[in-house]
């Protein structure tokens, strides 16, 4: 396989794309940069982040690209304009750690609702069996603004129902519910249909009850049994849909149903059964302060925010890079600033194999130096 020398730039100029600086507005300066002399465009993160990121170093999907920014067919109008003007574009990539402050993490998400028996619980650095016994199974979330007692009692923890699922909104932040305890909700709304017992959307809602019970829990560790649980949960949210759609009894018993569970400013133990139905989840909600003493995931530095994830997985590392190693062989990514790679558990084992995909990704044989693309890797001083 014949190898060749990566593309070494002479001249970047940094690129900050955000919902204010979008591909198609960077297609639009590639001929001014092109007479200024740049050779290179270094590029900031633009894969999906929170649309209201600045700097999109909270990235939350690396498959896919930030729709503030633009769409796949803005993107590749933009790289052709580089190609056009034989510029290379030097990408900031992001291998350490994901944003979880945005719903829009699947990864995250699917912890928080399945806890150790989500697919992706491995993709992170969760201490599932902590010093401190409450946080057993569990992920502290010190998301609060205050304590949660306090939190809690001003009903600021609101539970929403909406397609089938449930959630629980706190501000702007959505966090799931576990289907296994929808039952907290769900054995209220069924007293509220009593008067509805010989009705088949009575025994259907009983049927769904029972379909709960034999979920299997959030600590299994078999993998047949995960597959089992990520699909049946999805099944009974299903049910539940349609029921609800073909009853709309139903529907008026859970929103009955919530509207008591979430309780009444002022009547502390109007809020019981919504601290039940908390305390049951994958997650414990904590005042931001006890963050320091009691998180048991790992972050980027100190940012709540910012969970760290095992790159040093081959199924998280081939996931994670995906999209990038689509863009090298298509040329569009000539060159790799790799940031915080202080934080991965292996790192130069990480440049190493990056090296070798970046290689096997333009269909070239690995140089005897090493380097199939240019790479260069951020490093913080301190002291």
């Amino acid at each position: 396989m014949v190898s060749k020398r990566p593309r070494i730039p002479t001249c970047t100029y940094r690129l900050q794309f955000n919902r204010w600086f979008t591909f198609a507005q960077a297609r639009q300066i590639v001929a001014y940069l092109d007479a200024l002399g740049v050779s290179d465009i270094y590029a900031s993160p633009y894969f999906q982040a929170s649309p209201e990121s600045l700097h999109g170093y909270d990235i939350t999907d690396h498959n896919k690209l930030n729709t503030a920014i633009g769409s796949r067919a803005d993107y590749d109008a933009w790289i052709a304009q580089l190609q056009a003007h034989d510029i290379g574009q030097v990408l900031d990539f992001v291998p350490n750690h994901v944003g979880i402050a945005d719903n829009r993490n699947a990864w995250w998400m699917d912890v928080l609702e399945n806890g150790p028996s989500s697919r992706y619980a491995p993709y992170f650095d969760i201490e599932w069996q902590p010093l401190k016994t409450d946080l057993c199974n569990k992920v502290l979330l010190p998301i609060l603004g205050d304590q949660y007692g306090c939190v809690l009692e001003r009903g600021e923890l609101q539970v929403r129902f909406e397609e089938g699922t449930f959630c629980v909104r706190y501000g702007e932040r959505e966090l799931p519910i576990a289907p296994g305890t929808y039952r907290h909700i769900l054995e209220v709304a069924l007293k509220n249909l009593a008067e509805y017992k010989d009705d088949d959307f009575y025994a259907e809602l009983q049927s769904i009850l029972t379909a709960l019970e034999y979920l299997p829990k959030r600590t299994e560790a078999d993998p047949k049994r995960i597959a089992e649980r990520a699909r049946e949960k999805e099944i009974i949210k299903r049910r539940l849909e349609r029921r609800c759609a073909e009853a709309p009894q139903v529907q008026h018993a859970i929103e009955k149903a919530l509207a008591q569970i979430n309780g009444n400013p002022g009547d502390p133990r109007s809020f019981d059964k919504l601290d039940e139905l908390l305390n049951a989840q994958s997650y414990r909600l904590a005042f931001w302060r006890v963050a320091a003493e009691e998180i048991n995931y790992r972050r980027f530095f100190d940012v709540n925010d910012l969970a760290a994830i095992r790159v040093e997985l081959p199924k998280v590392f081939d996931t994670v890079h995906h999209l990038l190693l689509e863009f090298v062989s298509t040329g569009a990514v000539t060159g790799l600033r790799i940031d915080h790679p202080d934080g991965l558990y292996l790192p130069r084992e990480y440049f190493v194999k990056l090296q070798q995909r970046s290689a096997k990704a333009q269909g070239i044989g690995l140089p005897g130096d090493g380097r199939a693309i240019y790479m260069v890797a951020e490093k913080i001083l301190t002291g």
